[in-house]
């Protein structure tokens, strides 16, 4: 990509006058200086033939990035090997939605560890990312926030080698929330980076799929999303690696303050020099 997008995971907040789709907010967003939209089918996939043609039609118009983050009940590495048949269905069913809009990249969790080693669960993982047909989206691996789910860094990053249909999502608070307050300072963000870089190489980091928020963890790593200011995460050296790297591909907010902490990023990495 030729820049780094801002944008918000899900609909803008309401303003007290409307409640937003996705097509109306889409123009909002863009209203106010924003890109980007990560749509939720987290628990349904709420692209249907009844609201896909607005949707597309202002995508087109405002020249918008959309991405999807596909169902909260996926695991490849599920015990119950129905599970695993139906997690595929729902990132297959996912990706044909994301597709009708002309989106770009479905991000989703793989799965959990279960009782399994990790090796043994991410050789399953890789065996069901294998099936996956792309539908012209890319399916983007997302890092996770919590010991009990497969997705560190490194499996994401080795996973993204191997199976040509998978790109990276980085998702900066969950590595920080995982590794239980672990990204303190430049130098935490850009190692990260730089094992993307050393691994994936240069045009992993010209189209890179961020998420980014404010977060509250325990020792078993993610608990919840807070307002970026509410929280330890460092967003602004975060923000300084991306920008000394080069990043280029999207940076989508999480958390409850939605397209303000998104503004807050995009205005930070801005005046950064």
């Amino acid at each position: 990509m030729e820049k780094l997008l801002f944008g918000i995971s899900g609909l803008p907040l309401y303003d007290g006058i409307k409640r937003f789709n996705y097509a109306t907010g889409i123009h909002y967003l863009k209203s106010i200086g924003l890109d980007a939209m990560e749509l939720l089918f987290v628990r349904s996939v709420n692209v249907t033939d009844n609201n896909k043609d607005a949707v597309l039609e202002a995508k087109q118009k405002e020249g918008f990035y959309l991405s999807a983050h596909a169902s909260h009940y996926i695991n490849l590495n599920s015990d119950d090997t129905a599970i695993q048949i139906q997690s595929i269905e729902r990132i297959i069913d996912a990706a044909k939605g994301l597709a009708k809009v002309g989106g770009r990249s479905l991000v989703l969790h793989p799965g959990f560890y279960m009782n399994d080693s990790k090796e043994v669960a991410y050789a399953t993982i890789k065996i069901n990312l294998m099936k996956l047909s792309s539908y012209g989206v890319d399916y983007r691996l997302e890092t996770t926030g919590k010991g009990s789910q497969f997705g560190t860094l490194e499996e994401l990053v080795s996973l993204c080698q191997e199976v040509p249909s998978c790109k990276l999502c980085i998702d900066f608070s969950h590595i920080h929330a995982r590794s239980n307050g672990g990204l303190k300072n430049y130098d935490d963000f850009a190692g990260v980076l730089k094992h993307v870089l050393d691994n994936l190489g240069r045009t992993a980091l010209e189209d890179l799929h961020i998420h980014m928020g404010g977060i509250k963890y325990t020792a078993k790593g993610e608990r919840s999303h807070v307002p970026l200011l509410e929280s330890d995460f460092n967003y602004k050296e975060c923000l300084r690696a991306i920008k000394d790297y080069d990043v280029r591909g999207c940076i989508i907010a999480e958390g409850p303050l939605l397209e303000r902490d998104a503004l807050l990023l995009k205005e930070t990495y801005e005046k950064l020099v």
